[in-house]
């Protein structure tokens, strides 16, 4: 350390600079001019896009609010709305069984499930749909009883399978395939650890999965789910092939008659929109619900369901 000599004839230690007082580099913000100018030339299409729109007499505007709530379009809203929800719940009671069945330690049950969910899996949902609705040329009467007795009901098949059944059949059937692999990606994502510990306290397998193994795959299942559900909710339109009355049927059965058809197509498009806004809005308060178990987590664990999840 050198020394510096003062009028005393002493000496005085120069201070040392510390860490904390050594000069520091100046911090100068990206300022990101691509982004920006990337940015703004987007705004400036998408607002060019809607005032081209807004200005095309051709729209229809003036057609678009006078139906927009027009009875009819309402009640086909309702019998989408009403449909989406019985299928799906359809869906996923047949998509928990189903998957249950695919994990059996027995083979027989195994394969019926998964042969379940290739075929529904791999047939258009078109295809089906119109398959339930002319049921009735390959079995003109339903026949139901106890086999080798005289105690059997029989009804003809256009009375049962009417539109309505046929689309609920179609659609619910078809989504319980899909569903099947959701719900079986979830309940793999759980830890085995947890069945064995489950079963170590004496819980039986049903009680296992109703009350540990569940739970914990929510969080694995509701987002899909929740896809699904929007899926079906558009879906739904192709039941319009079969004459039922929902949300499209009911438009094209307006413009059939006034020949405004982009008008009335753009009221359906309108409705979807707005229902599908709501369920995603409901999604997201049930992920954030079921989520809160996974945000302590550890992240190699979530790692590791969210790779499954992908697998399935």
């Amino acid at each position: 350390m050198h020394g510096q000599t003062s009028q005393n004839g002493g000496s005085v230690v120069k201070p040392r600079l510390q860490a904390s007082q050594a000069p520091m580099l100046t911090y100068v913000q990206n300022r990101a001019w691509g982004r920006k100018i990337v940015a703004v030339l987007l705004l400036a299409t998408i607002l060019s896009f809607l005032l081209s729109i807004a200005d095309n007499p051709n729209f229809g505007w003036s057609v678009v609010g006078e139906y927009l709530f027009d009875p009819r379009i309402l009640s086909g809203l309702w019998l989408t709305v009403w449909l989406t929800a019985v299928t799906m719940l359809i869906g996923v009671v047949l998509g928990t069984i189903c998957a249950v069945m695919t994990m059996s330690s027995n083979g027989v049950i195994a394969s019926v499930a998964m042969s379940y969910t290739w075929f529904f899996r791999g047939t258009p949902v078109l295809v089906q749909l119109i398959f339930w609705y002319n049921l009735a040329a390959l079995f003109p009467t339903l026949s139901v009883g106890i086999p080798f007795t005289s105690y059997w009901l029989s009804i003809p098949t256009n009375n049962a399978i009417t539109p309505a059944m046929a689309a609920i059949l179609g659609l619910g059937l078809n989504e319980g395939a899909y569903m099947s692999e959701i719900i079986r990606s979830g309940l793999l994502a759980v830890d085995p650890g947890q069945r064995q510990a489950a079963k170590s306290l004496g819980m039986t397998n049903s009680k296992t999965l109703w009350r540990i193994v569940l739970p914990q795959a929510m969080p694995i299942i509701i987002p899909p789910t929740g896809n699904q559900t929007i899926g079906m909710l558009k879906t739904s339109s192709l039941v319009s092939v079969i004459a039922l009355s929902d949300l499209l049927y009911s438009a094209q059965t307006i413009y059939s008659r006034n020949f405004q058809t982009i008008p009335l197509l753009i009221v359906a498009c309108l409705w979807y929109l707005t229902a599908t806004t709501v369920l995603t809005a409901i999604q997201s308060r049930i992920e954030r619900h079921f989520g809160r178990s996974m945000q302590q987590s550890d992240p190699q664990f979530l790692g590791r369901l969210l790779r499954l999840t992908k697998e399935a």
